[in-house]
């Protein structure tokens, strides 16, 4: 996980939770009460983002003993302890919300993506995220697909061409587009084009793409395609896919499997943080 991201996410928002002043923390406890917690899981998943825990403290300005049980990848069961901590119990107060907050949806994107990559079951085709990420948490999330087992689409809109349907329209054909493209761009950049028929997918192969996105298109469909795509374009599949209807993707043809889900409606995993007595 990139750390200089990571200390300027958390800053931010340690000060936005904080503000002034944590009232209730600073009003009941001193400097020197110190204090033992533990970070335990509430259900079954997969971890990512336990780098904040140390990160969040250290921003904090006080130094906290953390002994990891756990790393970010790995499994976890319900009841399961993730870390221990002690130190003063200010600081571990004030940066609870924050540290869940982030533990929790990071861990929820890694869960989501290992879930589907089971359930697809097949290692010839590669589930990966989209651009479809929270302002300012996109390498988070990204990373947190990587964790589950996942890969990264684009990072961002200077990583490739894609080429859509308001670029085909506005543009007047897949083919226009992409003539124009191939000679705006230098030779390592990839162009992808987006398609829906059959009528679209001839056009993008004519034209000499690099990679077919297959939008909204069954399994059955979807194997059609294939039949006509040469071996040398990178077939990606996206839309309308979700884990229950996954696995009937299993053996397709495609390369990719992209999904948009996995960061901008993902459930979080259920983490606890509790001080012992």
């Amino acid at each position: 996980m990139n750390r200089i991201l990571l200390n300027k996410i958390i800053s931010e928002a340690l000060a936005e939770d904080i503000g002034m002043g944590d009232l209730t923390t600073d009003s009941i406890f001193n400097d020197n009460d110190i204090g033992v917690g533990m970070f335990s899981a509430k259900a079954d998943g997969v971890l990512a983002g336990l780098d904040c825990l140390a990160i969040a403290y250290e921003t904090l300005g006080s130094s906290i003993d953390i002994e990891f049980f756990k790393k970010d990848g790995d499994s976890v069961s319900k009841d399961e302890i993730i870390a221990k901590v002690k130190g003063s119990v200010k600081t571990l107060l004030s940066g609870e919300r924050v540290i869940l907050n982030l533990i929790q949806h990071l861990s929820g994107i890694a869960s989501s993506t290992y879930n589907v990559v089971s359930l697809l079951d097949d290692a010839s085709i590669t589930i990966t995220d989209t651009r479809k990420t929270l302002p300012g948490l996109r390498a988070l999330q990204k990373y947190a697909v990587t964790c589950g087992g996942g890969k990264n689409h684009r990072f961002r809109l200077d990583d490739a061409v894609m080429i859509k349907d308001n670029h085909i329209n506005a543009a007047g054909s897949i083919s226009k587009a992409v003539q124009l493209a191939r000679s705006k761009v230098g030779h390592v950049v990839k162009i992808e084009v987006e398609t829906e028929t059959k009528e679209q997918v001839l056009e993008a192969v004519n034209a000499g793409v690099d990679i077919i996105m297959l939008d909204n298109q069954s399994p059955d469909e979807v194997k059609k395609f294939v039949e006509i795509i040469p071996d040398n374009i990178i077939i990606e599949v996206s839309g309308g896919i979700t884990p229950n209807n996954i696995a009937t993707y299993k053996g397709c043809g495609v390369g990719v499997i992209s999904l948009g889900w996995l960061t901008h409606s993902v459930k979080a995993l259920d983490i606890s943080f509790n001080l012992k007595n």
